[in-house]
């Protein structure tokens, strides 16, 4: 009876040291979990501000105030409008040379349809 005792108390040994190990590898399981949630609503937010950059910088008066201030873009006026007219018995539009007409100027009608501006 005595080794039957001794086998049955290694047996008991064995399994108290096995939950043992596996509560610590759960609570291992669980910080690493924490750890990636806690990172997940970070990225989150970081996303969720990365679209209202996005948004604000891609407004059409913040682009049209750039294309002024830096670039020294105008907006088109009809003033300042040329049409591009191809010479008369002209086949293509690569093979003649272009003449420019400012309006009112006896031109009407661009007859290509083409447009410029300055």
């Amino acid at each position: 009876m005595s080794r039957l005792n001794i086998f049955l108390l290694i047996v008991v040994m064995g399994c108290a040291l096995s939950v043992v190990n596996a509560t610590n590898q759960q609570r291992q399981f669980f910080i690493a979990l924490q750890r990636a949630q806690s990172q997940e609503r970070q990225l989150q937010q970081d996303y969720a501000q990365l679209q209202y950059q996005q948004s604000a910088l891609s407004k059409t008066s913040r682009i049209e105030q750039i294309a002024t201030d830096s670039l020294k873009m105008q907006p088109v006026t009809t003033g300042r409008t040329q049409y591009l007219t191809l010479a008369p018995g002209a086949a293509t539009a690569e093979d003649a040379p272009v003449q420019a007409s400012a309006p009112g100027a006896g031109a009407s009608t661009p007859a290509n349809g083409r447009e410029v501006s300055r």
